[in-house]
């Protein structure tokens, strides 16, 4: 490999079966908090539904790139061999697709009985639906959290793929592994994390479950004090066609800004009577028209009204407070947000792009063994920005 990666997970070795959605991100996020992660590549694969050039790639970012015949017996047999020195192992297919490859979890914790073997699928590794197709959407849908995202009386709105795909998946898997690695410093063994969108996202909503039980929480959309149903805690367009976010929840946040706006006092004095909330909202968004949104971020800038401008990505990236933590950076052409989270002793380091892996023996290749397979056409050699 290509030598140790500054952070607190340095040492750590990962192995990365490629694909596309949470398990890279996985792996991008191990990689930037210093494990060594080798990201093993089918040797005909072709990246066609996302042909994103190598220098914005960061489903390669960070990691050694590995491209293996695993349609060759030896090729199989060589991917156990990394197994046993790897830490790690996560992986994103279909229940029973690394079962036929010969490297399921039992086989490969046979082999290595301290690997921790992540598992990353939309249904999870058994149900009635494990089998099944689908994409962020559709787990999201099974989970019920879709039913509670968008306008009242309008269709659900897709969250991007932020809550299926990276929300209930990838920070799930990392968590997953990042626990069994903790659990393993004691017990000296590995085990399988089984990590599906479903439960994820699922999870991500449980305060909800317990405001439904309690009565606080309709299942109408746009109904409810944090999905755009309370009028303080909504965007509205400005005089510009620019928005700006208003989530003042707590008494004393929504007094500041009912001082500032000016809001009517017989509304000010009214934030949680529900039966005056669409002449506030009316109110709030004829008072937002009338100045752009920068000139509303200045006037509550200074204060805890919590009040904000909503900002394009690259926008975000300029902002005075994003600047001051560096939150974002351009390096190798693009920006992209930088490592998070932080570390006080150990951090991490942003990404570099993908390389091809080099030494193999922190995996349990030797130079010579890595020859020979390369000479087989076992291991394919090479840039490994070519797909």
């Amino acid at each position: 490999m290509n030598g140790a990666r500054k952070g607190p997970l340095s040492g750590l070795a990962v192995i990365e079966m490629a694909g596309l959605g949470p398990v890279p991100l996985a792996g991008l996020m191990l990689g930037e908090m210093g494990a060594e992660v080798l990201r093993i590549e089918r040797k005909d694969a072709r990246r066609a539904f996302l042909n994103v050039p190598p220098q914005y790639d960061l489903d390669r970012h960070g990691r050694n790139i590995l491209k293996l015949d695993l349609k060759h017996e030896e090729g199989c047999a060589a991917l156990l061999r990394l197994v046993e020195g790897a830490d790690v192992l996560i992986e994103g297919f279909r229940p029973g697709v690394m079962e036929r490859l010969g490297a399921g979890p039992e086989v490969a914790l046979a082999r290595n009985p301290r690997l921790v073997y992540g598992r990353m699928t939309g249904f999870g590794q058994d149900g009635p639906l494990a089998a099944r197709a689908g994409h962020d959407l559709t787990y999201l849908a099974y989970s019920g959290i879709l039913s509670m995202i968008g306008r009242k009386g309008e269709p659900p709105v897709p969250p991007l793929n932020l809550v299926g795909d990276y929300g209930g998946g990838t920070m799930f898997l990392v968590a997953g592994v990042l626990a069994a690695l903790v659990e393993r410093a004691g017990s000296g063994k590995g085990q399988v994390v089984d990590a599906a969108m479903v439960d994820g996202a699922s999870m991500l909503a449980a305060p909800f479950f317990g405001f439904s039980a309690t009565g606080f929480w309709r299942q109408e959309r746009g109904a409810n004090l944090l999905d755009g149903g309370a009028p303080f805690y909504d965007a509205y367009e400005a005089a510009d066609g620019g928005h700006v976010a208003i989530a003042c929840l707590e008494p004393q946040f929504f007094a500041e800004f009912a001082r500032l706006l000016p809001l009517d006092a017989s509304l000010a004095g009214a934030q949680y009577d529900e039966a005056r909330w669409p002449e506030m909202r009316k109110a709030i968004a004829a008072r937002i028209r009338q100045k752009p949104r920068d000139a509303w971020a200045a006037l509550f800038e200074e204060t805890d009204a919590c009040v904000a401008p909503v900002l394009s990505p690259d926008e975000a990236a300029g902002h005075p407070h994003n600047r001051a933590r560096g939150t974002h950076s351009t390096k190798a052409g693009f920006l992209r947000p930088e490592p998070a989270p932080r570390f006080s002793r150990t951090p991490g380091e942003r990404a570099a792009p993908a390389r091809p892996a080099g030494s193999l023996a922190r995996f349990g290749i030797d130079d010579d063994e890595r020859r020979r397979l390369a000479a087989a056409g076992i291991i394919g050699d090479g840039d490994a920005s070519k797909d």
